[in-house]
Formats: C-alpha cells, structure tokens, sequence
C-alpha cells in the first residue's frame, strides 16, 4: 500500500475481491481521493484511511475490475438506434416478424416518415437471404424504409426510400459500392460506399438528438461497467457537428463515459481538415473527451460477402469483396493524416485490405519516423502470418472485437469455408506476439453488453456453439486486460487509466459474479454489472 496515512479517502471500496491489472492481481480494498485511485491494499490497510466524511462502499465479496473500455464503437449510432426497430435475429428470427415489426410502426407514423431497422443478418434469417425490395414495398408503401445488416456496411431500401434519394437502374454507381439489380431492377441492396447516395435523403440529427444520443448510450454502456469507449467515426451521422455535440453534451454534463473521437476520414465526408484548422488533433482534450485517430474504410464485412480478401468468397467466383480505396488514394490520405501528427485507425477486415493498409502504414512511417505513432488496424479479421510480422516490425497494432466470433463465426464459416473462417480473429496469437490487442463491440454492430464478448475469447464459440479455433483462446485474466489495460493503451492512455493502481483515474466496474474463478457459461448468462464507478464518482447502481 503507497504511505498515504496522513490523507483522509473521498471513497472506500472494501471486502471485495478487486482485480486491479494482469500484473498487478487482485486485492480486497481500494481508496479513492478526488478522481484518483490513491491507494490499495487489506481491508485493515485502506479502512485506516478512513475519515469522518469518508463514503463506504462494502463490496461484500463482489469482483471489482477496472472499467472497462469498449475500444471500438459508435456512441451517437447507438443512441440513435435505441429508437429503431429492433432486426437482430433475437427479435426477428424470420423475415416474416421483421416485416411486421415495420407494419407496426407504418401504422402509427405519418406517410413519408423514415422507418428504420437495424440487425439483421442473411445467414440466420429463416429465408436465408436478404429482404428484397418488393417485400418492403408491400407492408411500407409510403413510408421510405432502410433496414440495416447487423455489420453496418449493407441496407435494404424500399422504392420510396430510392424516390426520395432520386436512385433508379440507370443511376452511376459511386467507386468502392454496390447497388445491386438483378434482371435489370433494383434489389433494394445497396452496400459500402453507394449507402450515402440514399442516406442522403434521411434528414440528419439536429444537435439536441445528437447529445440525447450520447447520454442515452452512455448510460446504457454505463450499466455494463464500460466507462470508456472509442467513437470510430465521428462525422459518420452529421459531419462536423459531431464535434460541437460532443463537447456540448461534456459542457452540460451529459457526456457519461469517457471518448475518444475517430475521425471519419473518407474521401467527400472527411472532417479531418476542420478538424485539424481548429487545432484537433491527436491527443488534444482531457481524460474526458480526447481527439483520437483519423479512420479510413478500406473494405466491408466478412458476413455481408464486401470484406476484401484475396481468394473469392465460397461458391462466388467472381466476388473478392470490396476495395474501397486505390492504393495511391489510400497511401496519399495516410500519409497526410500522418504527417499532420494523427494516429490512425483504419477499417480492414479481409487480407486484401489488411496487405494494403499495412503497406501504406509503413510508407508513411518510413517517410516520417514515429517508433510510438501506434497506428491501428481496425477489426484485422484475417490477417496472416506474414502480415504479422511485418506489423510487428513497424509498430502496427490490431484492434479487434472478439464478439464477432460470438455473433458472426457461423456466417464466416458459411461464406468463407472452415479453413479460413475458423481461425479469424486470432487473439491468442495476437497476445503471444506482444501486440496488445484491445477489444469492442462495435456496437450498434453488437450489443454492447461485455459478456458474450468475454465468453467468445475464453471458448472461441458461436452463438450456436460452433468452436473457431480452440488454439485461439485465452485465460479470463487476458480477456480483462484486452478489456482494460490493452483498451487504454490502444488510446495512448495507459498512464491514466486501464489499472487499478495509485494515481490512475477511479474508474470501477463492480460486478456480480467473480469471472477470475466463474465458469465461462456463468459469465456469459449469469453475470451483471452491479456498480459503476467514474471518476471517483458512482455514475450507475442496479436496484434490486
């Protein structure tokens, strides 16, 4: 225990069981003062720093962790669709219930509204395919619908939807995007780049949407003991004005966790130069609310058959996926975005897009030496042995979300064949090699909740229990440190926060089962998150 003796604890956390760090282990009582950490140790040791203004928290044998830190979603996206329709094969299994779901709300929204769903996926529709066109026409005739796939990266559209945006057969089909016809006429499918021909159409949030949106997610990631997130492209929703939401919802008050703001940097909705003529750049802000990377798309998703891979997807020839980027498109905007002082954090989910990022990764850092710059690769689903080698020579870092396995493995087998979908995500290899790999949720791609994330690297199963690569898993003790300590560090904040440890940010996840000696099937089904505590301060507590 530090000799803080002479202090008096704001907070004191005792008789618990609280994991403060890999190497650090655990302990059974923690001190706060002001929004730090200042000291652990026994019960005895702590409760000595006691005071007659002193607040006790008796943790009475619960597991405390350091908050936990989502390195990879989308907090506006997230508050802004805990209003749509609900489409992830929980609540609509068949295509059947998703059409009525959408019948619902056709029934109590004026004509020309905007419906909107996300969650779907393909592979476990009843169907066994994407909705069509057609069948949205029939139950929404007057009301322009987009139901999103559960990775983002596809929508259905119905025919008010493309009359509204003004797309039809004969419309040009932007570089690095899909709009799918079959016998000449629209699917209703559209994918990657050409989404935003129709999203246009969708009025954008106004700024009092776009603060609700944060708080409302916040408090909901909140309630699962996650305290820090990465916003992975702001600009995505309403361009700039992001920025002015989130610092307002700081300045009021209603920013709940702690952000790290990804700069979307896509050629035509890039908020990179406004943001960096403002002086945002990498590092700017507090342990609040901190300028982060800049992002670049260069792909899709394994699931919606647009990751860009090497090999042809399984039964498609034809199709590789998606290249979204030129090389020397995508070399000149990481070169500028690195020159200018950015830490970048790039979509590349299939080998094609991870050999062409990390070659223009390593022509800007020979260009520009930066040994610590830890640029990132979002996602790196299924990068190779070479691959990784070269990224550890250049100081390239995955940034995974190991719920993919959990939500997604089952659609990687049945697009990509066992022999490239089982070892995706490889987290355990990853670790062995010394990267450091934080993990997300990628929510509202996932759920946020922490637990099937937690359970699908412990035993790389699916959903439906499908075991992708036994070799790949981890000890929980690694889980949380992906979730913690490797979640700071992918931020360039492992000095502030990650650990439980005398002069880090009090940042607390108390939950209620102890997942070092639980069962993985416990922790996926019978673990909750209890008690958050940020800053010193408790932000969420679970009623009884």
């Amino acid at each position: 225990m530090a000799e803080n003796s002479h202090i008096q604890a704001d907070t004191i956390l005792y008789n618990g069981v609280i994991w403060r760090g890999f190497d650090e282990g655990t302990t059974d009582a923690l001190a706060i003062w002001g929004d730090k950490v200042l000291a652990v140790g026994s019960n005895d040791e702590i409760l000595s720093l006691k005071g007659e203004r002193t607040k006790l928290i008796d943790l009475k044998g619960q597991f405390a962790t350091p908050g936990l830190n989502d390195s990879h979603l989308h907090l506006i996206s997230l508050g802004l669709t805990l209003n749509w329709i609900d489409a992830t094969p929980k609540s609509a299994p068949t295509l059947e219930s998703l059409l009525d779901a959408i019948k619902k709300q056709v029934a109590i929204l004026p004509a020309g509204t905007w419906i909107r769903a996300r969650g779907y996926d393909q592979t476990k529709l009843d169907v066994g395919r994407h909705p069509h066109k057609s069948e949205l026409d029939a139950v929404a005739p007057n009301h322009p619908v987009m139901v999103v796939r559960a990775c983002g990266h596809v929508s259905i559209f119905n025919s008010e939807a493309f009359r509204l945006a003004g797309v039809d057969e004969s419309t040009p089909v932007p570089e690095g995007g899909l709009i799918e016809q079959k016998n000449g006429v629209l699917t209703g499918m559209v994918a990657e780049n050409a989404q935003g021909l129709v999203r246009a159409a969708i009025p954008d949030p106004d700024e009092d949407m776009m603060v609700d949106a944060i708080e409302a997610g916040g408090n909901l990631l909140l309630s699962y003991g996650i305290t820090s997130v990465m916003d992975a492209a702001v600009g995505q929703v309403a361009g700039f004005n992001e920025i002015r939401a989130y610092h307002l919802a700081k300045l009021k008050n209603r920013l709940p966790v702690r952000t790290w703001l990804t700069l979307l940097g896509d050629p035509g909705v890039s908020v990179v130069p406004q943001c960096y003529e403002a002086g945002l750049v990498t590092g700017v802000g507090d342990d609040m609310l901190t300028v982060g990377a800049v992002k670049l798309f260069l792909d899709g998703s394994a699931g919606g058959r647009t990751a860009w891979m090497t090999k042809p997807y399984l039964g498609d020839d034809d199709n590789h996926g998606v290249q979204i980027l030129t090389d020397e498109a995508l070399q000149e905007l990481v070169l500028d975005a690195h020159s200018k002082g950015y830490q970048l954090a790039c979509h590349a989910i299939g080998d094609g897009a991870i050999e062409q990022l990390i070659t223009a990764y390593e022509k800007a850092l020979e260009a520009m030496p930066d040994p610590d710059r830890r640029h990132r690769i979002e996602h790196c689903g299924f990068s190779s042995e070479a691959q990784h080698k070269r990224m550890a020579k250049a100081g390239i870092y995955p940034c995974p979300q190991q719920v993919f396995i959990y939500d997604f493995g089952d659609a990687y087998v049945s697009v990509l064949g066992e022999e490239r979908a089982l070892s995706s995500y490889p987290l355990k290899t990853w670790m062995d090699l010394g990267f450091k790999p934080a993990t997300g949720s990628d929510s509202p791609v996932c759920h946020p909740n922490p637990f099937p994330n937690v359970y699908s690297m412990l035993t790389r199963k699916t959903g439906k229990g499908t075991v992708m690569d036994a070799k790949e898993r981890v000890t929980i003790e690694r889980a949380l440190q992906a979730y913690t300590e490797y979640g700071a560090f992918s931020q360039k904040m492992e000095k502030v926060k990650g650990k439980l440890v005398p002069g880090q940010v009090a940042d607390i996840a108390v939950f209620s089962r102890n997942m070092l000696t639980a069962a993985p099937e416990e922790i996926l089904d019978g673990t909750e998150c209890v008690l958050t505590i940020r800053g010193g301060e408790v932000v969420f507590e679970r009623r009884a």
